[in-house]
């Protein structure tokens, strides 16, 4: 995609996660563009607030708000690294003896992203690696490597790990996100989004049998003194019976601000 369509998805994404809900929901990075680069490169940063910290249409925050922030430099022409993270929630009561106790996250990500020529179309490929400082079981921390394709205002990617979180095994996710500037409606954006998780082995990722589910969100997102606000409806097919007796892959309204420098 053109740069200035990363900067757009990955906005839109960052204030309703994440990274994303597509860096909620994909935490691909929020490359600062369309500013001339000093000295060959350009650093950036994000900080925001969201009610409640979805990706892929789970919650990580056990449905309570969340702080989020990031840093990211990008390096002519289109190569950029990052790091963001957020707080998280697995509801474990601080039980030192098993996985997800963690309070925090933190990912780090690399990759290259351009436009196509003098077209429309881009492509953004790259790595993201997710860790969880805090948490005892190592097999929480997992790579993923991603590509993307963009034509205007949509965008279709994948992302795959050959080991998912908590030593899931293989991973894919497919995704499609459409975000227009609606200009009738005072410049907001609308996005929509729609991915399918695929787990070629669930060894403990879902409580249920279940090899894939799909996650989904409609969001608004308008700038305001220098803010950027933000509200989406997301959730997933998952139920209860997938997650553990959670309810974190329901329907939920989410609410986010964030400010970039």
């Amino acid at each position: 995609m053109s740069n200035t369509k990363i900067l757009t998805v990955a906005v839109t994404a960052a204030l309703l996660a994440g990274t994303g809900l597509a860096q909620a929901q994909e935490r691909e990075p929020a490359i600062v563009t369309g500013d001339t680069l000093v000295e060959g490169y350009k650093i950036s940063a994000n900080v925001a607030l969201t009610s409640d910290y979805k990706f892929r249409g789970i919650s990580q925050s056990n449905q309570d708000g969340a702080l989020q922030g990031g840093f990211d430099a990008e390096f002519g022409p289109g190569f950029y690294v990052g790091t963001w993270g957020s707080t998280v929630n697995f509801d474990t009561n601080g039980d030192s003896g098993g996985c997800c106790n963690g309070s925090l996250e933190l990912d780090y990500y690399a990759g290259w992203g351009n436009s196509i020529g003098d077209t429309d179309f881009g492509i953004d490929i790259g790595f993201i690696y997710y860790t969880y400082p805090g948490d005892n079981d190592t097999d929480a921390d997992y790579g993923e490597v991603y590509v993307s394709s963009s034509w205007k205002d949509l965008t279709l990617g994948v992302h795959y790990s050959d080991d998912y979180y908590n030593g899931t095994d293989e991973f894919w996710y497919t995704y499609g996100d459409y975000s227009p500037t609606l200009s009738w409606a005072w410049n907001m954006v609308l996005s929509l989004h729609v991915g399918y998780n695929f787990i070629e082995e669930n060894e403990g990722f879902l409580s249920s049998d279940e090899d894939g589910y799909t996650d989904y969100s409609v969001s608004l997102t308008k700038t305001l003194w220098g803010v950027d606000w933000a509200v989406a409806y997301t959730g997933s097919d998952l139920d209860d019976d997938d997650l553990w007796g959670y309810d974190w892959g329901d329907d939920k309204a989410v609410f986010s601000m964030s400010k970039s420098f």
